[in-house]
């Protein structure tokens, strides 16, 4: 073999003034679990150099822009070339009936929903649609089309890993980000949420007022218990009260949304986590018989 083909240079890429650059400088790329799911199917493509490379170009600034839509992201890298290589990363949007059972699930479990209201991604998203057969994550390398306007043979090449590598990041900032990825806004993830939990309130209230209506069928008038009405029955030693702080702060008013009111120009729903924070605090404190120090503490 000719000596002339025993070792080849790898060209630097053209520098890139004002590159969207990845946090981290080294190590692993992706604080949340989120963001590490999605990198684990970049990993599972076995890219070898090219991971190395990619990380590398994500952590340069080589990558230009990123667009992400429903069902596909478009950037632009920066590689040898004179021209930056565009970059396509496709993942099938779940459907309209897919979304609405998925939504329906999480909006069923209590704890979804109050994180998903609160802005949050809960660590177990993904049983909710794995509950009604479809999955948040791409599972398998084959759920992403993956396309790149450079030379390169192989697909995946170093750019698309860049890429991957910076939406990973850009997952860390907006989980909904993923949501959006697959077809759903966070405004309208959101909405579709808020009427869930309503129309199950109102289901709830009428089974109440139902359930009313029978116990005052069931139970005598007030005016026939006026001699025994201050006593206590058998069923209050079984009544056990264990007020604790709620999962996520202010879950209810990022259900209910903005408030029709405000006061000096701001909206009432923005005034109102410190008060009930205070007031939840000063709740447990009484029920609990702690004071405010020890609870601190």
């Amino acid at each position: 073999m000719s000596p002339y083909w025993s070792y080849y240079e790898p060209a630097k890429p053209k520098e890139v003034k004002n590159g969207l650059k990845a946090k981290s400088k080294r190590g692993c790329i992706g604080e949340t679990w989120w963001s590490k799911r999605w990198v684990k199917t970049l990993e599972s493509f076995n890219l070898g150099a090219r991971l190395t490379r990619g990380k590398s170009y994500a952590r340069k600034g080589q990558v230009i822009s990123i667009d992400v839509n429903p069902g596909i992201v478009r950037a632009r890298v920066q590689g040898t070339g004179s021209e930056p290589y565009d970059v396509v990363i496709k993942l099938k949007p779940l459907s309209d009936a897919e979304w609405d059972k998925a939504a329906s699930t999480m909006a069923s479990k209590a704890v979804f929903a109050a994180r998903l209201l609160g802005g949050e991604m809960p660590q177990n998203i993904e049983e909710a649609f794995s509950e009604s057969g479809l999955s948040l994550f791409p599972s398998k390398g084959r759920d992403l089309k993956t396309d790149c306007s450079c030379p390169d043979w192989s697909n995946p090449c170093k750019h698309i890993a860049a890429v991957y590598y910076l939406l990973a990041e850009q997952f860390d900032c907006d989980p909904f980000l993923i949501f959006k990825l697959r077809g759903r806004s966070k405004e309208q993830i959101m909405e579709a949420m808020r009427k869930m939990r309503s129309a199950e309130a109102v289901e709830e209230a009428d089974g109440i007022s139902r359930s009313s209506q029978d116990a005052r069928e069931q139970f005598k008038p007030l005016e026939e218990c006026l001699d025994c009405y201050w006593r206590g029955g058998g069923e209050l030693d079984l009544l056990e009260i264990n007020p604790r702080a709620p999962d996520v702060k202010g879950a209810v008013l990022e259900r209910l949304g903005p408030s029709p009111f405000y006061i000096a120009g701001v909206n009432l729903a923005a005034l109102l986590p410190k008060a009930y924070e205070k007031a939840g605090k000063a709740a447990l404190q009484r029920a609990t018989g702690e004071t405010e120090s020890k609870e601190m503490q």
